[in-house]
């Protein structure tokens, strides 16, 4: 293992800490000279060493702790089976027994809906498990230093950690980085995309170096779900685990329950999933998508379903321009969530049922409270575990608009 540490000012010390609850970013919150810190590597109620680190950072001033030693460990608490875990920080729980990791995604999630008093007593289910637990991403992003070489940077320290073998890579990315590895000093920064059941490959950016045999630069590369074969170009989103992807697909279709007689909207619909596998139970199915690689990666995918029109737009200006009346609608944003212009258009257009599929509970619980402000009601959360071994979660809220009483 290569480690080298980036020119960075650390003023460190070492106390001794009680853990608390899960925080931002995975850490546990503990109190140290009477402020609240994150801890890396810890589990709620341990008692434990840790690593006072002290920095400036875009003019800001942080602390934060790394556990260094377990003094009283957690019954949750297990070996981590990667050598790299800790140094390497992608992953922030692999030191957390599974079962655990997903009560504790929860208990996140409920703790981003307390703020929010229309959202305290919402019912969230508990997390649907990932049918991998290690090698399922299909996306890697590789940092690169030092004569070409393959690995991430820690987030609290910047060092940097050259690696052999990423566990929670599907093996078609570890068998690229096994031949990249070392060779990539034309570039800074490698992504590697692979599909899970085609075993197709994205490889950015293009390398020229004579020593590497493998093709790189390709514009785009195929998966399939759910029967049907997608193109996913080099900007387009896709979800990172597939197999979970099929079962995110049909949560989404039982909790709108489309019929032959529904227009449904997908919204941030990327490259078509929901919207292909949906157009067979619905009327009509418009997809609203902004990015200009994803709609032409879906017209190639989905050119055979006669009743899905595909618009290239921002939701919040397509959704508000749309004649048709809406049934039932997907909203798939980003990370930030909608755009307030959004939610306001979705607020006019008043969908019977709304599924909201969110990757950051934060963001989700600011906009479901303007729904529920707007006057729909939540049935549930339903949590599903796309990226085990991290603090990461999706998921779907379900909606439905109140009938007004006369």
């Amino acid at each position: 293992m290569f480690v080298s540490m980036e020119p960075e000012q650390f003023q460190r010390d070492c106390a001794l800490i009680r853990l608390g609850d899960v925080g931002h970013n995975g850490d546990t919150m503990a109190v140290f000279e009477g402020k609240s810190i994150g801890v890396y590597g810890g589990i709620p109620g341990e008692l434990v060493e840790v690593d006072i680190f002290r920095y400036r950072r875009r003019k800001k001033d942080f602390i934060t702790g790394r556990v260094t030693r377990v003094i009283e460990p957690s019954e949750h608490r297990i070996p981590a089976p990667c050598p790299y875990f800790g140094a390497c920080s992608g992953c922030q729980w692999q030191h957390i027994d599974y079962s655990f990791q997903l009560e504790l995604k929860r208990q996140l999630i409920k703790s981003y809906f307390k703020s929010y008093e229309g959202l305290r007593n919402i019912q969230i289910f508990y997390p649907l498990p990932s049918p991998d637990k290690f090698g399922y991403r299909n996306h890697a992003r590789f940092t690169v230093r030092f004569v070409g070489q393959l690995g991430f940077s820690n987030r609290i320290t910047r060092q940097f950690v050259s690696i052999q073998n990423c566990e929670i890579m599907a093996p078609g990315i570890n068998d690229v980085l096994s031949e990249l590895q070392g060779k990539c000093g034309e570039t800074t920064n490698l992504s590697v995309r692979v599909g899970i059941s085609t075993g197709d490959k994205l490889i950015q950016p293009t390398l020229k170096n004579s020593l590497i045999s493998t093709i790189t630069g390709q514009k785009w590369y195929l998966e399939e779900i759910k029967g049907r074969t997608f193109r996913v170009a080099s900007p387009s989103f896709f979800q990172v685990n597939t197999k979970q992807a099929e079962n995110l697909i049909d949560l989404v279709g039982d909790s709108l329950n489309v019929s032959d007689i529904d227009v449904l909207v997908d919204a941030y619909a990327g490259v078509g999933i929901f919207a292909s596998t949906l157009a067979r139970r619905a009327k009509k199915v418009i997809a609203i998508e902004e990015s200009h690689s994803a709609v032409e990666d879906a017209s190639e995918a989905c050119a055979d379903i006669e009743n899905l029109e595909y618009i290239e737009g921002k939701t919040e200006d397509v959704l508000s321009e749309l004649e048709d009346d809406v049934d039932a609608l997907i909203l798939d944003p980003p990370r930030v969530g909608c755009h307030p212009a959004a939610l306001e258009a979705v607020l006019n257009k008043k969908p019977q049922k709304i599924a909201y599929v969110s990757c950051d509970p934060k963001s989700l619980a600011r906009d479901l409270d303007i729904l529920v402000k707007g006057g729909y009601t939540v049935q549930g959360i339903s949590p599903v575990d796309m990226f085990p071994q991290t603090y990461h979660v999706e998921c779907v809220a379900t909606l439905n608009l109140e009938q007004k009483k006369n």
